[in-house]
């Protein structure tokens, strides 16, 4: 499980000093632990933990773009950093291409005709990528495929 590993790597850069790797997967494991508080669960499933993740990650990017526009470079690369290890534990992300062709799919099996579907189809997408795409850019493709 997804979990195990971030101890696992956790543990592993506590006993190699790498203060910066174990200080952002410690973060990481807090985050994961107020989920498991939060649902009353022993085990955090994996797409729990790649959302958890993902939260993460939006986080370190908008820290990314005000530190820029604060000219504080260390805090970009300190947060950079820490937004590829964060990448690191997500899963493969899918193709612009398998992504259209999921749509495609899910648009021919929900029956959806206009914009007004886009949150039917949206649903649906969400439960086959699982994870595995920027939503971002799934909202684009569905908003165009809709709108043709």
């Amino acid at each position: 499980m997804l979990e195990d590993k971030i101890y696992e790597d956790y543990v592993k850069a506590m006993k190699d000093r790498d203060s910066a790797r174990s200080s952002a997967l410690s973060f990481l494991r807090a985050k994961i632990k107020d989920v498991r508080i939060e649902k009353r669960i022993e085990k955090v499933e994996d797409i729990d933990v790649v959302s958890v993740i993902k939260r993460q990650i939006k986080q370190r990017q908008d820290s990314i773009e005000q530190f820029k526009a604060a000219s504080r470079q260390e805090l970009v690369d300190k947060e950079t950093f820490e937004l590829n290890l964060l990448k690191s534990y997500l899963p493969q992300e899918l193709s612009e291409d398998e992504i259209r062709k999921i749509v495609s799919e899910v648009i021919a099996e929900t029956q959806a005709s206009s914009i007004k579907d886009m949150g039917k189809v949206m649903k649906a997408v969400g439960e086959k990528i699982a994870g595995r795409a920027d939503n971002r850019v799934v909202s684009e493709l569905v908003k165009k495929r809709l709108s043709a």
